[in-house]
Parts: C-alpha cells; sequence; structure tokens
C-alpha cells in the first residue's frame, strides 16, 4: 500500500471512530473491551512463546548494569535514544484519563492483572527473538509472530490501534466538563450517557473539533515518527506535571515526612526530567505540536475565567440593594401588566444589575416576577418535589420571588418537559407553606404568652390574623393564576463586556476581542437553558469590566 492510501484509510477510520462517540462511553466500551483482552491475551502469549523458543536469557535485563554500560558506550546518542524508550511504555496512562468514567477498583484490576503482565511478557519475547534476528530491529513486532498467527494477530492489532484512541477522546470529554464547572471553558452542550456514572459524557462541539484536529495531524505529517515525537513530549510532560502536583499533596494533604518527599523528588524527579530532556530534542521534528496545542486551550481558558470572574464580581457589586426594590415597588409612574415573567440570572443572591436597567427603560413589570437560577447538581436526578427552592423578595405585596431550579445530570429540560408549569405548581405551594408558617410561628408564640397569663382578647386577634393571612394566601395565589392565564414570558440578559475607560492594552484585547469572539461563536444562553424561542425577551445591557 502506498503512504497515500495509509494516510486516507486512517482518516476514515477516524472520522467512524469519532462519529461513534454519541453513542455513549459505556456502549464504546463494552463493544471495544473484548477486543482489547484478546489483544493483551494474544501479545502476552506470543510474548511467553517467543521467551521460551529462542533465550530465556534475557532475564538477565533486569540487571541495572547494563543500562550503565549502554550509556558507557553511546553516551550522547544513548540519552537521545531515551526519547524512543518511552514511547515503548506509554499508552497504559491512558487509563487513569479514565478514572471519571470508571471506578478506581476497575483501572486497578485491569493495570495489575492484565495490561501490565501483558505488556512485559510482550516486552521479554520480542527481547528474545531479536537475540537470534538482530536484523529484524526494525519490524520486531510482525516478525516476531508465529506464521499461522500472523494474519490474526494483523487484524485485532489494527482494531486495537483504533480503540486505544478511545481513552483518550473519553479523557477529553471529562476533562472539558470539569473545566467547565470551574467555570474555565466556554459553555459547550455536555450529553450524559450514563445514570450511573457522572464522568460518563459525550461533548458533541467538541468531539468533532477533534475530529478535525487528528484528521488534520494525520494528513499533514503522514508517518507515525513525528506523530511519536508529539506523543513522546506530550506524554512525559504530564509525567512531570502530575509528579509536581504529588509532591504539593504530599505536603499539604497526606502531610508527608519531609524526607520522603524529597527522596521522591531526588529519584522519580530525576528519571522524568531526564526523559523529558531526551523528548526536547525532538522539538523541532513534530514535538512542538503539543506544545502548541496546550497554548492555545490555555490562552482560551485563562481568557474565558479571568472575564467570567470580572463579570460576576461585577454583578455582585452592582446588584440590587432591598431599598431601591422598595422604592420601585411604590413608584406611583410605574405599572405593573398582566402576566408572569421569568427573569434568568446567575446570582442566587440577590438581584442582577440588568434588571435596574431594564426597569429604568421600561418603567413596567408583569404582575408576578421570578427570578430564576438554574444550577446542575453532581448527581443523576434531583426529585421533583425538591428540584425548586423559593424564596420571597420584600416588599411581599410586589409579587417578587427567588427560585433556584436544580438538575442533576442525566434530567432533561426542553420544550416537551412542563418546566413553566412545575414552577408555578411549586410556586404556588411555597406561598401555601409560607402561610402555614407564619401561623405555626405566630401560635407558638401566642402559646408561650398564654403561660404568663394573656387573655382572651389575644385568642380572638390570633384567630383573625390566620383570617386575614388565609385571604392574603388565597389572593396571592389567584394573582400567580391570573399572571399564568395571562401568558408567560422569559427574559434574557445579553450582556455585552467591554473594558472600562483607562483600561491598558492587555485588558482591551482580552474583554473587547478575544472573550466576545468567543462568546459571539460559541454555545449561547438561550441554547444552554432551551428556553422556547416564541416566549422569550432578550434584554442587553452593557458591562464595563
Amino acid at each position: 500500500m502506498t503512504e497515500g492510501r495509509i494516510v486516507w484509510i486512517s482518516v476514515a477510520i477516524l472520522v467512524c471512530l469519532f462519529m461513534a462517540q454519541r453513542f455513549g462511553t459505556d456502549k464504546v466500551g463494552y463493544t471495544f473491551a473484548p477486543i482489547i483482552c484478546v489483544w493483551f491475551i494474544m501479545i502476552g502469549g506470543i510474548g511467553i512463546y517467543n521467551f521460551f523458543k529462542f533465550d530465556p536469557a534475557v532475564i538477565k535485563a533486569v540487571n541495572p548494569a547494563y543500562i550503565i554500560q549502554y550509556f558507557q558506550r553511546n553516551k550522547k546518542d544513548a540519552w537521545i535514544s531515551l526519547g524512543g524508550v518511552v514511547l515503548a511504555i506509554t499508552g497504559t496512562e491512558a487509563l487513569f484519563a479514565d478514572v471519571g468514567h470508571f471506578t478506581v477498583r476497575s483501572i486497578q484490576i485491569s493495570m495489575c492483572f492484565m495490561t501490565y503482565p501483558a505488556l512485559i511478557f510482550a516486552y521479554t519475547g520480542q527481547a528474545s527473538f531479536l537475540r537470534k534476528h538482530n536484523h529484524l530491529v526494525s519490524d520486531t513486532f510482525y516478525s516476531s509472530i508465529p506464521d499461522h498467527l500472523y494474519w490474526p494477530m494483523f487484524v485485532v492489532a489494527v482494531m486495537a490501534s483504533i480503540i486505544a484512541s478511545q481513552a483518550m477522546i473519553s479523557g477529553t470529554f471529562s476533562i472539558i466538563q470539569q473545566s467547565l464547572s470551574l467555570g474555565c471553558f466556554p459553555r459547550v452542550k455536555i450529553v450524559h450517557t450514563s445514570t450511573k456514572y457522572e464522568g460518563q459524557v459525550y461533548i458533541p462541539e467538541v468531539n468533532y473539533l477533534l475530529m478535525i484536529a487528528c484528521v488534520g495531524v494525520t494528513a499533514a505529517f503522514k508517518t507515525t515518527e513525528k506523530i511519536g515525537h508529539a506523543y513522546g513530549i506530550a506524554v512525559v510532560f504530564v509525567m512531570t506535571l502530575t509528579s509536581a502536583f504529588l509532591v504539593l499533596i504530599m505536603i499539604m494533604i497526606w502531610k508527608s515526612s519531609i524526607l520522603f518527599i524529597i527522596a521522591y523528588v531526588l529519584i522519580i524527579g530525576s528519571v522524568e526530567l531526564l526523559y523529558l530532556s531526551s523528548v526536547l530534542y525532538k522539538f523541532d521534528q513534530g514535538g512542538y505540536l503539543p506544545v502548541a496545542f496546550a497554548l492555545v486551550l490555555m490562552t482560551v481558558m485563562y481568557v474565558w475565567n479571568s472575564v467570567y470572574r470580572r463579570k460576576y464580581y461585577y454583578e455582585l457589586d452592582h446588584k440590587i440593594s432591598p431599598e431601591r426594590l422598595k422604592e420601585i415597588a411604590v413608584n406611583t409612574n410605574f405599572y405593573r401588566i398582566p402576566g408572569l415573567a421569568m427573569f434568568y440570572s446567575e446570582l442566587v443572591q440577590g438581584i442582577p444589575p440588568i434588571f435596574k436597567h431594564y426597569i429604568d427603560n421600561v418603567p413596567a413589570l408583569h404582575s408576578v416576577l421570578v427570578f430564576v437560577s438554574i444550577k446542575s447538581l453532581p448527581i443523576s436526578k434531583v426529585p421533583v418535589e425538591e428540584r425548586f427552592l423559593f424564596r420571597r423578595v420584600e416588599p411581599r405585596e410586589f409579587n417578587v420571588f427567588r427560585c433556584v431550579a436544580r438538575y442533576g445530570y442525566t434530567d432533561v429540560r426542553n420544550e416537551h418537559e412542563p418546566f413553566e408549569a412545575m414552577l408555578v405548581e411549586k410556586l404556588k405551594q411555597f406561598i401555601r407553606d409560607d402561610c402555614w408558617l407564619s401561623r405555626m410561628a405566630l401560635t407558638n408564640g401566642d402559646g408561650t404568652e398564654s403561660e404568663h397569663g394573656n387573655d382572651e382578647n389575644e385568642s380572638a386577634k390570633q384567630v383573625d390574623h390566620e383570617m386575614h393571612s388565609e385571604e392574603a394566601m388565597e389572593r396571592e395565589i389567584e394573582t400567580v393564576d391570573k399572571a399564568l392565564r395571562a401568558g408567560i414570558v422569559h427574559l434574557i440578559g445579553e450582556h455585552e463586556l467591554i473594558a472600562a475607560k483607562g483600561a491598558n492594552i492587555g485588558k482591551r484585547i482580552m474583554i473587547d476581542y478575544a472573550y466576545n469572539f468567543l462568546k459571539k461563536n460559541l454555545r449561547q444562553t438561550d441554547k444552554i437553558f432551551e428556553i422556547p424561542h416564541k416566549r422569550m425577551l432578550k434584554v442587553g445591557m452593557t458591562y464595563e469590566l
């Protein structure tokens, strides 16, 4: 097969692999797992066969004296060769990128009882084979396969190389999801494909971007040599950074002995830095690729997180005070129109400044207003009876409420789910419960006073108060029902973010250009909340950060 034909077949395989991701990690994993098990059994079995057939004496390679002699003979070339040696021990670390998709115990079992033994047997068998056939070093893997197993092994090897990419794709989805929950990545659609494991997710936008990147790299590099250099740098950087973070955990969480920490850094750190220096030698031969990707992603994450935090603190600093809300309530020039308005906000406490902007320009508001904050919880499902948390915003006659709608990662909200009807029903239930709690508080208070000799007038006042509170509750529920019949409108805040006057050029580039470019070209708020477009009204406001 020609090189061009191999590249196009590889591109077709990549496209098919990424198209299969939408079925979910569990379904794809159950399909691929038997093939991987066959792969490990075959390479381990062939390795044991070659070990006993050709030269069992290679077991002496565990003696560290041989690596010392190797460096003495080859010097600089031995150091450069470490960049290729590291590729022999890579690939298995992809297992640990999937801890969010599978349990820790399953990773430990598969690594200790399947992956690691099979790899050790395979490499030992190849070493034995090369002792008798050192002229076949460039094609050791396929040359060392017994003739009657060649074609079955060829098919399984091709399938295993395809499947090995699955772990990295699943790990990418998991990392993006965690970054998104920390406010470090632009909004993307996350599809949870498992009700049991939170980490099993599928992200359509990231899947297609990753597919385009992989196809582009395959078509540009054409051979595995440059891709190997890039992969080596990526893996060794991951190992080095992981060890650095582990040192922080030893110091801050485990409170390990300082002698143990120093020993870890000297032993593990020196080995990893030696490998890192070797792979960096091939930086200009494809090794620049993962570094370039990392710089692009870090830039996107830094810009988004920095501006996201500035916006959130701006809203906290400029939220409407209760006094200002009371002024609006008693303002005779302010009109109430029939209907129920849902005003979406990320703030759980306080009223966002965009509401003030709205009422300053439109001195009219619906008869019932609910500020809705939608929050995702790290559980599969939130029971309907626990989904909505309400709180009244004073003054009472203003009919303004706060609502936190809580969803699990497999809960779905869209036009077909009765979100509006559920919210209104729970709002009326909250009004009833609020009235009942008020009566209970009054009853408990009067009961305490009666022990000190309260007369019958107090009991009469209590009955009168209960009647008035019951009437107020009925009027409030009737107001909500009338507002529902008049119609529901969804108010969405559209924030335009610009750098404040006098900001330096770096801040202006980050906010005015980089962040706004990301915001305009990625998923919008109404798509995230899946709000019906026919009843949606966007309110625009400019934030000077």
